[in-house]
């Protein structure tokens, strides 16, 4: 049986290390605070685009947030 690759991802640590709310980042890559609140409990899977603007907005490598399981 094939195996599904789930993106996961460990924004909600990174974001607190910048001391950003969910509202800040949102702001700053020009998404509602919900999606943010989406993408870090998994329910979300963001855009290619949406993903590399969070890692620029926290100043991370994509592979730093963003990783298969």
């Amino acid at each position: 049986m094939e195996e599904k690759l789930v993106l996961q991802n460990r924004l909600k640590v990174a974001r607190a290390e910048k001391k950003l709310s969910q509202g800040d980042l949102a702001e700053m890559v020009s998404v509602s605070r919900q999606t943010i609140s989406s993408i870090e409990t998994g329910q979300f899977c963001p855009s290619a685009k949406l993903a590399l603007l969070i890692c620029i907005a926290l100043d991370k490598k994509f592979e730093d947030i963003f990783y298969f399981e």
